[in-house]
């Protein structure tokens, strides 16, 4: 299952790991917002999302951190790089 796939039937659950403010200025329809200086303090919520997550932010940096240290935690997750790479996906 390739992460286009993942995205495109909508088979886990996007995460938009950016601020708050830059969430509110765009982000991909139906995703969640989870700063990344938030991930670990919301640890169990992220637990009880659906699975596989997809994790994006502006350019790929802060969701590769995000993906680094979820998977670590044995989170199925991908780095989806930019929100707009997951906007494009999703909206094919």
């Amino acid at each position: 299952m390739t992460l286009e796939n993942i995205i495109k039937e909508k088979l886990g659950t996007i995460v938009d790991v950016r601020t708050r403010e830059e969430f509110s200025g765009g982000h991909v329809v139906g995703s969640i917002n989870i700063p990344l200086n938030e991930v670990q303090d919301r640890f169990e919520e992220i637990q009880n999302l659906k699975s596989p997550l997809v994790l994006c932010c502006a350019s790929g940096n802060r969701s590769g951190q995000a993906q680094h240290f979820l998977s670590q935690k044995e989170i199925d997750c991908h780095n989806g790089g930019s929100w707009l790479d997951v906007n494009y996906y999703q909206s094919k």
